[in-house]
């Protein structure tokens, strides 16, 4: 509850208690302890009136306004808070959260989406309670640590087929020149998904000027964890990239909310079941690793564990019996 810490010839008491946080110096030790001891049973006695945050989801609040859009993923992050501050949890008092107020957000969430979508959602309410911790102060525990879990489900092994990738142009019009619509800008960049292994927000955010096509690569200069990489290409990247070389500022038009609308509805006009713009990665890295080294693919599509490419991997047996003696 409190902390003491010797600053040159005097004592520091700093008392973080039910979201309250206050500290005073002192000549000694024993004149800061006594302090720490009153000023806990003044706030526990009500005495120092609302903390700053006086709801879990005032911390959410704070949180979505001056933390995410520093953070990478900050639109997702922005979106999943502003929609849980629906969820009762959101009306707990600071001075009553417990690990228990967020087993029942657990269990009422698991009604509703699935185990992992779930877990990203307790993962982002641990970062809003560590930062309240650390560097607000308005907690004086972490309540997530110990939460049980939800399992996550396994990985997607969806892969696509050439069959498949012909049907999804087809439907978005693709005509294998420069795209002129909105349909086609959405193929352009499922046909560098395939190449590159790029998401689709890191498609939708390159510009001319991340564009190295004699060095054959490309720069994204935010990924997903915050981190500025460079993209080699393939011979076939670089063809799809020469069609919108000469494009000035950013090289499509598409927004993402709109591009991921469009491709749901072209697959349905191809009449494929269960594929996501997502898969594409799977695909894409399934077919590199046949060529790179692992830590070469790492690098290449971001990721700082080489072991989690295996989310990914999705190699088939057939095909890797293929490349045996």
């Amino acid at each position: 509850m409190a902390t003491f810490t010797r600053r040159g010839k005097a004592w520091r008491a700093q008392v973080r208690l039910q979201g309250h946080s206050v500290g005073a110096s002192f000549d000694t030790k024993r004149q800061a302890q006594q302090w720490a001891q009153d000023t806990e049973y003044q706030i526990r006695q009500g005495e120092f009136g609302k903390p700053q945050a006086g709801t879990f989801g005032d911390l959410m609040k704070r949180f979505s306004e001056t933390v995410s859009p520093g953070r990478a993923g900050a639109r997702w992050e922005i979106v999943r808070l502003n929609k849980l501050l629906s969820d009762p949890i959101s009306q707990t008092p600071l001075s009553e959260l417990k690990t228990q107020n967020f087993a029942e957000f657990r269990d009422r969430r698991l009604t509703f989406v699935s185990p992992g979508s779930v877990n990203r959602e307790i993962n982002l309410l641990g970062a809003v309670c560590r930062y309240a911790l650390r560097e607000w102060h308005l907690l004086d525990h972490h309540p997530i640590q110990g939460l049980e879990r939800p399992k996550d489900p396994r990985p997607r092994d969806r892969r696509i087929s050439e069959d498949e990738i012909e049907r999804i142009c087809r439907a978005l019009n693709w005509r294998g020149v420069a795209p002129q619509s909105t349909y086609q800008e959405i193929a352009w960049a499922f046909l560098v998904a395939l190449e590159t292994a790029m998401r689709l927000g890191e498609i939708l955010a390159l510009t001319s000027a991340d564009l190295n096509l004699r060095g054959r690569f490309v720069t994204i200069q935010i990924s997903k964890n915050g981190d500025k990489r460079q993209v080699p290409l393939s011979r076939r990247a670089v063809e799809l990239f020469r069609l919108v070389a000469d494009r000035e500022g950013k090289l499509l038009k598409v927004g993402r909310d709109v591009a991921s609308v469009l491709f749901r509805r072209a697959r349905i006009d191809a009449e494929i079941e269960d594929l996501r713009f997502h898969d594409t990665r799977h695909e894409a890295l399934t077919r590199l690793a046949q060529k790179l080294e692992v830590l070469d693919l790492a690098r290449m599509v971001g990721h700082r564990d080489p072991r989690s490419l295996m989310i990914y991997y999705n190699a088939t047996a057939t095909e890797i019996a293929s490349r045996l003696d």
